[in-house]
């Protein structure tokens, strides 16, 4: 039997809108929150076109280091949530409410560098990626970060936000020149 178009076993894409966006999915804390910067930026394809179709997920520490998660020992802070998610837009672009991500333990007892975990799910990307947002005024402990120190100096750039008026500004390209490091996780 044969079917015309795609289904959702052969693409992922424009099923992202069903369901998986909520309407405070980018807030990670309120609007009206002390210290709360927004992270805005583009997704992009090899060819530097907007992909108005894809998802960004980001997972992160509050400015203690700590996890919204039951696993962490040193307790939860209200109304930090910790997660965001948020469709891009026609031009790609995306928006996440948070506060700016403390230290986190890593291997062996060393701290890694503030920063926020990003996956992206978009049309023709059968399985998300994933990238790390380092921040520019964490200089020194990005230069020690066990994880930062894996890419290559050239393109650790593509790590680091950018600052801007009212937060910080992130783009995500998702191959070709330019393209943002991911990990394989």
């Amino acid at each position: 039997m044969s079917h015309a178009g795609s289904t959702p076993s052969q693409t992922v894409g424009p099923y992202l809108a069903i369901g998986l966006p909520w309407e405070d999915g980018p807030f990670v804390v309120p609007e009206g929150t002390p210290g709360a910067v927004w992270i805005r930026g583009a997704v992009t394809d090899g060819a530097g076109e907007p992909i108005p179709d894809a998802l960004v997920e980001t997972w992160q520490a509050d400015p203690d280091g700590r996890f919204d998660h039951p696993d962490d020992p040193r307790g939860r802070v209200p109304g930090f949530r910790g997660f965001g998610r948020c469709p891009t837009g026609p031009d790609g672009s995306y928006r996440i409410l948070t506060r700016l991500p403390g230290a986190v333990p890593g291997r062996e007892g060393r701290m890694q560098a503030p920063h926020i975990d990003v996956s992206v799910f978009g049309r023709g990307m059968l399985h998300r990626v994933v990238t790390r947002i380092y921040f520019p005024e964490n200089e020194d402990a990005n230069a020690v970060d066990e994880v930062l120190n894996l890419v290559p100096e050239a393109r650790r750039g593509t790590l680091i936000a950018a600052r801007s008026e009212d937060g910080y500004r992130f783009d995500v390209r998702v191959q070709g020149e330019g393209e943002t490091v991911f990990f394989d996780v």
